[in-house]
C-alpha cells in the first residue's frame, strides 16, 4: 500500500510540474508576443515621421498611392502614402453616394440602402434638441466625429460597420467627392456602382502609371481629383518568425508650422500582426 501511494504522489507531481510548465510557456509565448508589437508599433511610429519629412520635402504632394522607404536603424521600411481624399467622407458624401457604398460593400439591396443612406446624412446634419437659453455654438450639426459613430445610427450593426469602415473616413469635412487617384477598390467599386471589369481595368491603368487614367467608368458626381493636407500612411514593419506588422496613422500637414512637427497626428489605428509573404 505504501508503494501504490508512493506512485501516485510521484503522477500527481508530474502532472503539477507538466502544468507548471505549459502554462510558464504560454505566458512567454504572450510576453514575447507583447513586446514585439510594443516595439513594431514603435518601429512603425518612427517609419512613419521619417516618410511625412521626406513628404514635407517634396515639391509637389502625392495626389495619388504612392509607397516611400524610409530607412530607420539600418532596416529600409516601407510606408504607404495614402492621401484621405481616396475614401468617402462621412460628413460630405451625398446620400446617392452613401447609398451606392452601403448596397456594394455593404450587401445592402438598393431600397434599404437608400433609406439608410437618408438616415445616415440626416444624423450627421441634424441639430440637437436644446433649450431656448443653451449656448449657439452647441446647436451646430452634430457629424461624425468617428468612423466609430456609425454605430450610433439606428439599422447599422456591427457587421454593417466592419465592412464601410475601411472605405470611409470622419476627418474629410466638407469634402464631398473622392479622388479616384486615391482611392482603395472598395471604394473604386462604389463609384463604378458595383462593376467590377470597371474597377479593374482602372486599376490596371493607374498601377501601371498611366497618365489620364480612363475614369469614364465611374459617376462623375461622385469624383474630382483635387488635393489634400490629409494622408493616411500605413507603415510595413518585419517581425520575427515571418510576421509582418502594419501600422497606420491618419494625419494633417500643417502649413508653415514655426514649432515641433509640421504635421498633426488624427488618429492611430490599432495595429495588426499577419504572416509576412
Amino acid at each position: 500500500m505504501a508503494l501504490i501511494a508512493v506512485l501516485w504522489i510521484v503522477a500527481a507531481l508530474s502532472l503539477l510540474v507538466i502544468g507548471v510548465s505549459d502554462t510558464v510557456r504560454q505566458q512567454t509565448r504572450s510576453v514575447g508576443a507583447e513586446r514585439d508589437q510594443i516595439t513594431g508599433q514603435a518601429l512603425g511610429e518612427a517609419a512613419i515621421a521619417l516618410a511625412l519629412q521626406q513628404l514635407q520635402a517634396t515639391p509637389e504632394r502625392p495626389r495619388g498611392i504612392v509607397t516611400a522607404t524610409a530607412p530607420y536603424a539600418g532596416v529600409p521600411f516601407e510606408v504607404e502614402v495614402a492621401p484621405l481624399n481616396g475614401l468617402i467622407s462621412l460628413n460630405g458624401a451625398p446620400p446617392e453616394l452613401l447609398a451606392s457604398l452601403l448596397q456594394v460593400a455593404g450587401g445592402l439591396s438598393a431600397a434599404p440602402a437608400q433609406a439608410l443612406a437618408a438616415s445616415l446624412a440626416e444624423w450627421r446634419d441634424g441639430r440637437p434638441e436644446l433649450e431656448p437659453t443653451a449656448d449657439p455654438a452647441a446647436r451646430q450639426p452634430r457629424r461624425f466625429e468617428a468612423v466609430e459613430d456609425l454605430l450610433l445610427v439606428p439599422g447599422v450593426d456591427y457587421g454593417l460597420y466592419a465592412r464601410l469602415a475601411p472605405l470611409v473616413s470622419a476627418d474629410l469635412t466638407g469634402v464631398a467627392r473622392v479622388n479616384p487617384e486615391a482611392a482603395p477598390p472598395g471604394v473604386l467599386a462604389a463609384l463604378a456602382q458595383g462593376r467590377d471589369g470597371v474597377v479593374q481595368q482602372y486599376l490596371r491603368q493607374r498601377a501601371g502609371g498611366q497618365p489620364g487614367a480612363d475614369t469614364s467608368g465611374f459617376n462623375p458626381a461622385f469624383i474630382a481629383t483635387g488635393g489634400t493636407s490629409l494622408y493616411r500612411l500605413t507603415a510595413n514593419v518585419p517581425l520575427e518568425a515571418g510576421k509582418m506588422l502594419h501600422l497606420v496613422q491618419d494625419v494633417a500637414l500643417v502649413a508653415g508650422a514655426s514649432r515641433g512637427a509640421p504635421w498633426r497626428v488624427l488618429r492611430t489605428h490599432r495595429p495588426s500582426v499577419q504572416r509576412s509573404g
